[in-house]
């Protein structure tokens, strides 16, 4: 392997794919870049078994084609220290190579590319979606927050992808709270749906570029590539069956209250302050106009509590809720009003945008409720 290129611009393309690098591995192979300089195109692969990122990138000049795994950390870490210059990368032996530059060179090992393990991708029936990016990106930013840790139930950890033909909804729930994520903007030609794990979607949400328009998805029962530009991203999916959400939305809470989200947000936030460390529970008082929250501390005689004017229709009513989860919830909306409606103090509250935003807001919110003293 003989090859010139950009010491930026490959660092770049190592610093996207890295991200699948394990910090340790079984197969001691994996915690290196597999190059591939083939017709004047440099294709490297990083993966961890589970997850696998790979991108290409044109090389200033190349010599001899040819396949090596090189140690991740030691070539990053070259390639951090050096200003923007052209880089030559060659092969001096069966097991080194030479990475020079204008005023040096460093000898670096690596390894057979024939050891490096083969990458499976979807199968011939996989079915294939295109997303626009700006989509995607928004609907994982406002999901993953949502997604569990919860070993018994693996698909509560990922992201459930419901594809419909005239929509696409993005679910994410860890049985306190459920969010839903909905665009119209992607067209299955079939219903269908896959299970993205947290880990995969956070990578994903951080490597697509804003230069990106659109995400081409293909997806089968077992695995999902996602391509966009030069990258793409391989993964396994969450075996499993994700629960019906649809059947646990609330239909009929007919207690309404309508306030500005900013608002609400930032006085959660303080009141929360005295709210126990344990538990952070703050209660709601409703009344006609009025909304009061509360919190304490009864351990450490801490206790605060604020009245702001909201419109409100609906029966009095004391209802409690974890702050940490109300306040994920209202901070990853982006309308200005929304509405919060009950039922009572022992049933879940829908947080949905207000009417006038819910064209543009595309999230809506589930939060149960905890029991008040």
């Amino acid at each position: 392997m003989n090859l010139t290129i950009s010491s930026t611009n490959l660092l770049k393309a190592l610093m996207d794919v890295s991200k699948a690098i394990p910090s340790k591995s079984a197969l001691p192979i994996l915690e290196n870049f597999l190059f591939v300089l083939k017709d004047g195109i440099l294709t490297i692969t990083a993966s961890d078994s589970e997850l696998t990122l790979r991108t290409s990138l044109e090389v200033e000049s190349a010599g001899e084609d040819g396949s090596i795994a090189i140690p991740a950390r030691h070539m990053t870490d070259l390639l951090k220290e050096l200003p923007d210059q052209p880089i030559r990368i060659k092969t001096v032996s069966d097991s080194s190579f030479e990475c020079s530059w204008a005023s040096g060179n460093s000898a670096l090992p690596y390894f057979p590319a024939e050891d490096y393990p083969e990458i499976k991708s979807t199968g011939e029936d996989a079915l294939k979606v295109s997303f626009p990016a700006e989509s995607l990106i928004a609907g994982i930013q406002s999901t993953i927050y949502a997604t569990a840790d919860d070993e018994i139930r693996p698909a509560m950890n990922g992201i459930f992808f419901d594809m419909e033909p005239g929509s696409t909804t993005l679910v994410a729930s860890d049985s306190h709270k459920l969010i839903c994520y909905t665009t119209k903007d992607v067209e299955a030609s079939e219903k269908a749906s896959f299970i993205l794990h947290k880990k995969p979607a956070g990578v994903l949400r951080s490597i697509i570029g804003k230069d990106i328009d659109n995400v081409e998805i293909n997806f089968d029962s077992t695995s999902a590539q996602f391509t966009f530009g030069n990258t793409t991203m391989i993964c396994r999916l969450v075996v499993g069956k994700y629960p019906k959400y649809r059947d646990v939305i609330p239909t009929n809470n007919a207690n309404v209250l309508q306030i500005d989200r900013q608002l609400l947000l930032n006085t959660v936030k303080r009141v929360a302050v005295c709210a126990n460390k344990a538990s952070n529970h703050i209660k709601f008082t409703l009344n006609e106009g009025q909304l009061e929250i509360s919190a304490q501390d009864l351990g450490f005689a801490l206790a605060a509590y604020e009245k702001i004017s909201c419109d409100y229709a609906g029966d009095s009513l004391t209802i409690g809720f974890k702050s940490t989860f109300l306040t994920e919830i209202l901070a990853n909306m982006s309308c200005n009003s929304l509405v919060i409606k009950f039922a009572d103090a022992r049933r879940a509250a829908l947080i949905l945008p207000a009417q006038e935003e819910a064209e543009t807001e595309k999230v809506c919110g589930i939060l149960m409720p905890i029991m008040i003293q």
